[in-house]
């Protein structure tokens, strides 16, 4: 397969509501669209999944399209590719870090793989299931009284489970209300590295309230104070933002700090290595599940793709379309039934790019050739 044609687009969507973490309000979403082209025609779409700031990690938007356009696409538009895996493989031998710009690239040279072999992406992966379970992240309300009419109303529509933003002065008491609210359902609590060691015994009273996880509570980049702690939670500790390869993967769960692992595919450079963190925690009995970056469909579907793997044993955070959008640049949105997700059979990622709708909210597209 040759890639002839990459064309970025600097897109923006408008959230339906603002989503509020520890990194700050985020009211709209504006992310870079990938769609390659091969040599006969087929086109394949992936989303960077960046942020205008660098508050998540240390890449932007702006980093990303440079990357893509001076690095990446460069070395994809000269390489014949006979999988995808080679994509990977060309990308990290040649250029460090940037995890989401090789993410997007390698992301659209997969959907263009599947759709030119006839079968899903899901397929393509190895993926097993035919549904997916899928939970809701719920940022950071105004109220907690705010925070349980949201859960109210997720759980009339069936989610699985339900994450909740927290940092510090948003944490106990929360959770003590919801708890005592809904003292059976599926619940966690996301950090977004907001707290420190000085914090554990703030963070050991959340053991009361049957947590599934405690989502990575310390700093972005560690794996050794994680560590510490975990020996003194006995609520499970899930790491983040710590993972950005299939190496980091084995030193947390080599030392001990973490029981459960959030794979996001723009944070660990893409559906190749996400696929080999997948094989390493099943064989170590470390259970996965997807994270979101607040994807508008196209990366929607690359995580539902991925989730179909069979250690992805936990609800992930792949809401439906109509949660966040307005409206989705694919038909059909992503809808989700009962907690449930059906997994595309379709070629390539199952779903179809609007082009109308993406023409509506580009802002800036370049073609490379």
């Amino acid at each position: 397969m040759k890639i002839k044609k990459i064309t970025l687009r600097h897109m923006k969507l408008d959230l339906l509501t603002p989503f509020v973490t520890s990194f700050g309000i985020e009211y709209d979403k504006d992310f870079i669209l990938v769609e390659a082209v091969t040599e006969s025609g087929t086109t394949g779409w992936a989303e960077s999944v960046a942020m205008l700031d660098p508050l998540y990690n240390e890449e932007t938007v702006k980093t990303n399209w440079h990357i893509l356009e001076d690095y990446l696409i460069p070395i994809i538009l000269k390489s014949g590719i006979s999988h995808p895996d080679e994509v990977s493989e060309k990308l990290f031998k040649h250029i460090r870090g940037n995890y989401m710009a090789k993410a997007a690239i390698e992301g659209a040279v997969w959907d263009a793989y599947a759709k030119e072999k006839g079968i899903s992406l899901a397929q393509a992966l190895g993926g097993t299931k035919e549904k997916i379970e899928v939970g809701v992240s719920i940022g950071i309300q105004e109220s907690i009284d705010a925070s349980l009419s949201v859960i109210e109303a997720r759980l009339k529509e069936g989610y699985k489970r339900f994450k909740l933003k927290i940092k510090p002065g948003w944490d106990v008491e929360l959770i003590d209300r919801v708890r005592q609210v809904y003292p059976e359902i599926p619940l966690m609590a996301d950090a977004n590295s907001a707290y420190t060691l000085s914090d554990m015994d703030r963070l050991r009273q959340l053991d009361a309230y049957n947590l599934m996880m405690i989502e990575q509570p310390l700093a972005h980049n560690d794996i050794i104070d994680h560590a510490e702690l975990q020996a003194v939670l006995s609520t499970p500790i899930c790491l983040d933002e710590s993972i950005h390869s299939l190496d980091d993967a084995r030193k947390a769960i080599k030392l001990g700090s973490c029981k459960i692992i959030n794979i996001k595919v723009g944070r660990v450079g893409g559906l190749t290595e996400a696929r080999k963190i997948h094989d390493l925690c099943m064989e170590s009995g470390i259970p996965l599940w997807c994270g979101g970056m607040l994807e508008a469909g196209i990366g929607r579907a690359h995580n539902i793709a991925i989730t179909s793997l069979p250690n992805f044993i936990l609800p992930g955070d792949t809401a439906g379309s109509a949660l966040y959008w307005k409206e989705d640049i694919i038909t059909p949105e992503v809808i989700a039934e009962n907690g449930l997700i059906s997994v595309p059979k379709l070629p390539g990622i199952g779903y179809k790019p609007n082009l109308e709708k993406i023409e509506k909210y580009t802002l800036l597209s370049k073609e490379y050739e």
